[in-house]
């Protein structure tokens, strides 16, 4: 699987899990140089904590598009370690 923002792959691997259909891949498959920690946090009932990143591509920023929880709760476990990947992300096989 790819992930693909402004015509460019930012993630790749065969290792990605999809959580109400948005998927994750793993943190060390996403290129460090597009990916911007943010102070930025959610809650989620379900899937627990979440810390939101912008991503910056080719100088365009998309605010909030990537999201990781380094605790989930138990049901969506298979997000630990992963990086989910929405807004604006194409995500192609």
């Amino acid at each position: 699987m790819r992930a693909i923002r402004n015509d460019r792959v930012i993630a790749g691997s065969g290792d990605t899990a999809v959580v109400e259909g948005i998927r994750s891949f793993p943190r060390q498959a996403l290129d460090d140089a597009v990916i911007a920690d943010s102070t930025t946090t959610t809650v989620c009932p379900w899937k627990g904590t979440a810390h939101v990143s912008t991503l910056r591509v080719d100088g365009r920023e998309n605010r909030d598009a990537a999201w990781y929880s380094p605790d989930p709760k138990p049901a969506p476990e298979q997000i630990r370690g992963r990086v989910a990947l929405w807004r604006g992300v194409r995500v192609t096989a």
